[in-house]
This record gives C-alpha cells, structure tokens and sequence, in this order.
C-alpha cells in the first residue's frame, strides 16, 4: 500500500501543478483577444501556445482525474449491485485501460523520440519545436496507466475483501476517498 500511496501522491502532485497551466493558458489567449480586438494586432503565436498549453493539461491531468473519480462513468451500470460487483466492472475497467494505456505510450514514446531525433517543428511561421507536446503526451498516458494498474490492483483486492481499507493519498475535495 505504500507504493499505491506514492504513486497516488506523484500523480496528485503532477495533477494539481499542471492545473495551474489553465492560468497561463487564460493570460495567453485574454492577450490574443486584447491585441486583436482592442489593437487590430493578432500574434503569431498565441494560438500555437495554446494549443501546447491545453493540450499538455488535458492529458497531464488524466491521472489526477483518475484518482478523483471524476471520469464519465456510467453510475446506473457501475454503482448498482454488492460491493464486489462494483470492483469486478471497476477490474474490467482498469483492464481495458492499461491495455489502451500500454498501446498508447509505446506509440507516444516513439512520436516523442522521433521529435526529438529529428528535430520536428511545426508549421507555423515561427516553427516551434514539436517534442515538448510529444513529451506530455507520452508522459500523461504513462501516468494515467501507471495510475489504472493500481486502481485495477485495489479492484483485485476489494472483490476479495470489499471492506479493505485501500487508502489514498489525500486529495482535497476528492471523491475517491
């Protein structure tokens, strides 16, 4: 349980960091709109940063969501029946997360390093560097996986103890507790 409580820890830490990107991504696109509607004068960069911005946080913060529970479920089929019914659809689940996860970082992994390889930019007019995004994208996937192992693992163990105490580390507001 200790090692569940570190990466619950890791991936909430991650979580609550990278939260703070929607603040830069705020500044970025209220100065787009400033420069372009107040002084007829658009950037060339502002919608590129955005985009990296938004979309590191929306994969980074996978994980953390996780833990909260704050995925779509679909409560009618989930939260109906005993206890170990709940955690063998939470173990299905989990399941078809890792695989997914696994698939998915491999292939994120490879994006990343031929990025960095090959220096791959994109095509704007101010050519940014696309590893970076390659990067978060394979960084997010490996959490959220890393997270679905162990939230798969605590399924395991509540279809055989339902009353098992599976601790968390703690999250503020969480409904995961």
């Amino acid at each position: 349980m200790v090692l569940f409580k570190a990466i619950d820890a890791l991936n909430i830490a991650i979580g609550k960091t990278i939260s703070l990107l929607i603040w830069a991504g705020i500044v970025v696109l209220c100065y787009e709109v400033v420069a372009r509607y107040i002084f007829g004068q658009p950037t060339l960069w502002a919608h590129g940063y955005t985009q990296r911005i938004f979309g590191s946080y929306f994969v980074l913060v996978g994980a953390y969501t996780l833990i909260r529970n704050d995925h779509v479920r679909v409560d009618l089929l989930l939260n109906t029946g005993s206890a170990r019914r709940r955690a063998l659809l939470d173990l299905l689940n989990f399941s078809f997360l890792i695989i997914w996860g696994a698939v998915l970082s491999w292939e994120a992994f490879w994006f990343f390093e031929d990025s960095w390889r090959f220096g791959e930019v994109d095509e704007s007019a101010l050519r940014h560097p696309m590893w970076p995004v390659k990067l978060a994208m394979f960084a997010g996937v490996a959490l959220i996986t890393l997270q679905g192992v162990v939230e798969a693992v605590r399924a395991m163990i509540r279809i055989v103890n339902p009353d098992a105490d599976l601790g968390r580390a703690a999250t503020a507001g969480s409904a995961a507790q």
